[in-house]
């Protein structure tokens, strides 16, 4: 999975996390959670499911991450997207949600779902809008308790990366 960027870019890698880098990578998305923008992520469940985290970093420093949730055996998530401040605009994110769908291809996923406010993001990289109710894992596992869930203003969208036969 690891890729670097072109000459004349930024020079970042984008690899699979590991457990050491648990706290930079809270950092990264401890501003949105503070606001109310992101939901914050239990250090031990990070831990667990270190292998399901991406981040792209540059040096020694993590710039950004996204990690994946899955459901079940076709269906899985794009979750956790953040990006430091000073890294934003210059199509980071998207690398990363990309290197998340490759992820999900190669774990034989056919479905990758994402609840986001950043919603022409997702579409240009061939996402497409449906409904969180299509989908009762992301429901019940995350929805139903979440905080925000009466007054959730963020979309459901989809990626498929193939059809199973």
């Amino acid at each position: 999975m690891p890729t670097t960027q072109p000459q004349g870019a930024a020079h970042y890698s984008i690899r699979t996390a590991r457990i050491d880098e648990i706290d930079a990578i809270i950092q990264i998305f401890e501003d949105e959670v503070r606001a109310g923008r992101m939901l914050p992520r239990k250090p031990e469940e990070m831990r667990t499911y270190i292998a399901d985290w991406i981040v792209a970093v540059e040096g020694d420093e993590i710039i950004g991450c996204v990690s994946l949730v899955f459901f079940n055996e076709t269906l899985c998530e794009v979750r956790s997207l953040a990006v430091q401040p000073r890294f934003q605009g210059n199509g980071l994110g998207s690398k990363l949600i990309s290197a998340a769908v490759a992820y999900a291809e190669k774990r034989e996923m056919t479905h990758v779902l994402t609840l986001t406010r950043a919603t022409s993001v997702f579409t240009r990289l061939g996402f497409e809008i449906d409904s969180v109710f299509h989908f009762p894992e992301k429901v019940w596992k995350d929805c139903t308790p979440c905080p925000l869930r009466d007054r959730c203003d963020e979309v459901a969208l989809l990626y498929t990366i193939s059809k199973k036969e």
